[in-house]
């Protein structure tokens, strides 16, 4: 999918040299496509055209309405069509942003306003919005007012667009890749403007008692207007800190001007006309943490909520001091390598596996366990983390492990379960790192669960998941990584695996506080902490737990815990009221995530509906919901045109006369699913995408790509050795002919138009 948005920007931007801007082509930077390669340069990234801040793009499938809608440049008509379609990158002329950041979640929302620069005043195409978010990004919705109507986004139960499954196109709106959401705008005029508001949520960083944001704000040079140009920037950001930080010391790319400050509430703007577009990801960050581990509750009661219990959020940063010291660490690790970890996915692993190995202390211990059908063990037992170890896991790694073959999960989790030792001054870890999916998933949980309760009072190893790309179950690895009072994540590319592979095994393990205990609740009439059992905190981490309840909390809990030393600690969590905070928004993706992985292992029909009612009322997508489009703007509604919830929609009864009529666009689901199977069984590397085209993509595949299998049969040694028959009236022909040609400019519009087909 990256690789095909690519090639089809690369195709647009050598379109976009068919505009004519009456003198002013040299000097608009929107004008200067990247210098063209010879074979021996350096080849770029696929992944060069990539939007590192929302963009919008013309769709062109006909390149002859490629125009300047002001001045018409006469130029000769092309011939053939674009497939995959071209993309041309739209000029900007204005950007707001506006950021809240609460506890450790960041809500972000950004309208822009871009004009159809490059087609026809009396064509129209559809566009192309691309949104680039940041850390674990959730799209809440959209805002689309365009030439052809205006169009807003909803969430709608599965079961409200079954029919619709049919009908859905993959370029109505999906994820390009796990951060970049693509949007299909319809039928947008030549030379008009059009608006579009984003809206999404993603997680802040926690860093060295910081919480960091970093927002895709990065605009290449082409999505500047032609000539003397002065757009506006403007971001606004609210932060939510902790009442303990008296002060704020933040650090910004941009130039921040301080709006206002209240206890624990702070306001920046930023405002700029500028001649071009920022270059930066706009980068913020804030202390959250004092000296000492410090922590707090807040409570809220639901603004018309379905679920009349009160919210609560509770929180515990770890604070900067270098004099904590972290647990002995005992760990297990469980690789992955069936055949589909062949290549850049088990090697990525290896690089995290052995640079978090590296920062074990010497009296720390592990051991390795690679699986396929088969278990492979580094050592016999548990190994110290000594130079040598490393060196000789390393050895083992590149020799004796090779990926190929089925996967079964079962077996190397009942000998990692058997093979950790327990020992009271240190903490036993099992880290599971798979890509793929099988059928005994709920076996396995049980068999944790299970062996946890039989482990006769001793603690219990914790258990940490980590997925690689979307055909392994993610809510299997979230539930046992639950169970076992440990950490989850993914990485859904194989390029971003070492980096967030390591960080997750060094958050997962770099812990300073366990067996967390929070008194005072017994009283209260029903509590969910997640799904039980508190997590330990790490220095590299923050501990968030949300829930429910029902009765009369205390001014104050009452927390304790146990130090790497054995010694006990403990903290007075002060209560207070979010008044400014919608918590029911902060611990909603968790929520749903939680909630979907205990409806997949119990199978309840009746905790799905619930995920699907707080994912229609918050606005976070969820597996059992699916967003839609819908035009808010007709003369032709009728009866179809209804109210849901407040918000404007359609009748489900006529979907699909409205999805043909462009009045209603269903999107791709944005969930990640709960596995692939089959395409685990048979090996699909992560990340793979096989599509099978149907007869009428292999028509317009045929006819556009005419030039490039012309040129495909005529470059060969046979086309030399008939050439080399042919008379020389016949020769000296056909070279005037394509002098005649390139005279007037046709064959660079055929190298522009077939150098991607």
């Amino acid at each position: 999918m990256a690789d095909e948005f690519n090639k089809s920007v690369e195709l647009g931007l050598k379109l976009s040299k068919r505009l004519y801007y009456a003198g002013e082509l040299a000097s608009s930077p929107s004008t200067k496509p990247p210098k063209r390669q010879l074979s021996m340069e350096k080849r770029t990234s696929p992944e060069t055209h990539l939007p590192a801040a929302p963009m919008v793009y013309a769709v062109v499938t006909n390149p002859a309405i490629v125009e300047n809608p002001d001045v018409r440049s006469y130029q000769p008509y092309v011939h053939g069509r674009c497939q995959p379609p071209a993309l041309i990158p739209l000029n900007m002329y204005e950007v707001r942003v506006e950021v809240e950041c609460c506890v450790d979640v960041a809500f972000v929302s950004v309208a822009g306003i871009w004009r159809l620069h490059c087609v026809d005043g009396a064509k129209s195409c559809d566009c192309r919005f691309a949104l680039p978010m940041g850390e674990q990004g959730s799209v809440l919705g959209f805002e689309v007012k365009a030439s052809s109507g205006s169009y807003l986004s909803q969430l709608v139960k599965v079961e409200d667009t079954a029919e619709l499954d049919e009908l859905i196109k993959a370029d109505n709106g999906g994820f390009l890749n796990p951060n970049i959401f693509t949007l299909k705008i319809p039928k947008v005029d030549g030379g008009s403007k059009l608006t579009v508001k984003a809206r999404w949520s993603q997680k802040l960083i926690y860093r060295e008692g910081q919480l960091c944001l970093s927002l895709p704000f990065n605009f290449p040079a082409y999505v500047t207007p032609v000539g003397k140009f002065f757009g506006k920037e403007k971001i606004l950001l609210n932060v939510n800190s902790d009442t303990r930080i008296k002060g704020l010391t933040y650090s910004a790319t941009h130039a921040l001007k301080e709006l206002r400050r209240q206890a624990g509430k702070f306001c920046f703007s930023y405002e700029s006309e500028v001649d071009t577009w920022s270059k930066t990801d706009f980068d913020f960050s804030y202390p959250v943490a004092s000296r000492d581990i410090h922590g707090g509750m807040l409570v809220q009661t639901p603004p018309n909520d379905l679920d009349q219990r009160d919210m609560f959020l509770l929180y515990l940063f770890p604070g900067y001091s270098q004099n904590f010291r972290v647990f002995r660490k005992r760990a297990v690790f469980l690789i992955d390598i069936s055949g589909s970890m062949k290549g850049a996915p088990l090697e990525n692993v290896k690089q995290a596996v052995l640079g978090t190995l590296s920062k074990f202390n010497q009296d720390d211990s592990f051991n390795i366990i690679a699986f396929n059908r088969e278990t492979y063990m580094f050592s016999s037992s548990m190994e110290l983390a000594t130079q040598e170890a490393l060196e000789r896991a390393s050895e083992w790694f590149s020799s004796k492990l090779v990926a190929e073959g089925d996967i079964d999960i079962m077996l190397p989790m009942k000998q990692a379960i058997e093979m950790v030792p327990y020992e009271s001054n240190s903490l036993s870890f099992i880290f599971l790192v798979t890509d793929g999916a099988v059928e005994n998933e709920k076996d396995i949980c049980n068999v944790v669960k299970d062996s946890s309760m039989n482990k006769q009072g001793l603690p219990f190893p914790r258990i940490s998941t980590f997925g690689i790309g979307s055909y392994c179950n993610h809510y299997f690895l979230r539930m046992l990584a639950e169970i076992g009072r440990g950490h989850y994540d993914a990485a859904y590319d194989a390029d971003s695996v070492a980096l967030r592979l390591e960080r997750f095994l060094t958050v997962s393990s770099s812990v300073i506080l366990s067996d967390i205990e929070v008194e005072c609740l017994d009283h209260v009439e029903s509590s969910m902490l997640n799904l039980g059992a508190v997590q330990d905190l790490s220095y590299e981490c923050p501990m968030v737990m949300s829930g429910r309840y029902k009765g009369k909390l205390p001014n104050s809990l009452d927390l304790r815990a146990t130090f790497a030393d054995m010694s006990s600690f403990s903290t007075n969590l002060i209560i207070q009221e979010a008044k400014d905070i919608p918590l029911h928004k902060v611990f909603a993706r968790t929520q749903i995530d939680v909630l979907t992985a205990e409806a997949w292992f119990t199978g309840s029909k009746e905790m799905e509906k619930q995920v699907a009612d707080i994912s229609t009322q918050t606005g976070f997508p969820s597996e059992y919901t699916r967003m839609i489009l819908v035009e808010t703007q007709s003369d032709d509604l009728g009866s179809d045109f209804i109210t849901i919830q407040g918000k404007e929609a359609y009748d489900h009864r006529n979907l699909q006369k409205m999805v043909r009529c462009q009045k209603l666009i269903p999107l791709q689901s944005l969930g990640v699913g709960f596995g692939d199977l089959k395409k685990t069984a048979e090996n699909f590397p992560p990340g793979v995408i096989v599509k099978t085209p149907d007869a009428s993509d292999a028509i317009v595949r045929a006819a556009t790509g005419c030039c490039q299998q012309f040129l495909d049969r005529f470059c060969c040694m046979c086309c030399i050795q008939a050439v080399s028959k042919l008379s020389d009236r016949l020769v000296i022909t056909m070279s005037q002919i394509c002098a005649a040609l390139s005279c007037c400019s046709c064959l660079d519009c055929c190298y522009d138009l077939c150098a991607n087909c």
